[in-house]
């Protein structure tokens, strides 16, 4: 049984990190393969979703994990390194893992140091799971590419969801101007960052503060 496990929106400063994982039998990656499962980053809305669907009716399984803005929060601005968000992610990603208990488990690291990252996950783990981390697994194996469409996915629809309830904003990235100016307006009118937004992030610190001195 091998995992593949991949993340979706690491650097936006709107919404949730989304963690993912799914469990194939090893003869059934060649389908992925097949299906030209690749990197979610590389493919339209409409071919991840579609991808998506196919992803999850043949795994023999999958989990996700949401990471809310308050708890990236919690993370980045911790001052025991224990709590970072690599680490913090890399907690997140053992228990995925431990949902699907596979045999061997491809992880595309988070951290620049791809073994530290992989050894956070093995101590999470109380399973005999073999762990590979490695930087962009997610360009070399089929599995941890279809984790990233599935959390791609999972995320999307969240950002639909708050769209809908609070507004048009964007992709949520610091670099689209739609963003910025979503929370510049919100700023100006309550007086704070929304509770969806990251505030730990240097780009809404900015905001803040530029707003609020006015």
């Amino acid at each position: 049984m091998i995992a593949g496990v991949d993340d979706a929106g690491r650097g936006p400063v709107i919404g949730p990190l989304v963690i993912a994982a799914v469990l194939f039998d090893e003869k059934n990656i060649e389908k992925l393969k097949a299906m030209r499962v690749k990197d979610s980053k590389t493919l339209s809305p409409k071919r991840r979703e579609t991808l998506c669907r196919f992803i999850k009716e043949t795994a023999l399984a999958h989990a996700i994990a949401e990471l809310p803005p308050a708890r990236i929060d919690e993370a980045v601005q911790s001052k025991r390194p224990l709590f970072k968000l690599n680490r913090l992610e890399a907690e997140t990603m053992a228990g995925v893992i431990a949902k699907l208990k596979p045999d061997i488990a491809y992880v595309d690291a988070s951290d620049i140091d791809a073994e530290r990252f992989g050894n956070w996950i093995r101590e999470r783990l109380l399973l005999k799971t073999r762990v590979i981390s490695e930087q962009k697994a997610d360009v070399k194996y089929p599995v941890v590419a279809a984790a990233s469409i599935v959390a791609k996915v999972r995320r999307d629809e969240i950002i639909s969801e708050l769209h809908k309830k609070y507004g048009f904003f964007g992709s949520g990235y610091p670099a689209d101007p739609r963003t910025i100016t979503f929370l510049e307006r919100w700023v100006r009118e309550h007086g704070e960052l929304p509770e969806f937004a990251r505030k730990s992030w240097e780009t809404a610190q900015r905001i803040k503060k530029q707003i609020t001195k006015r």
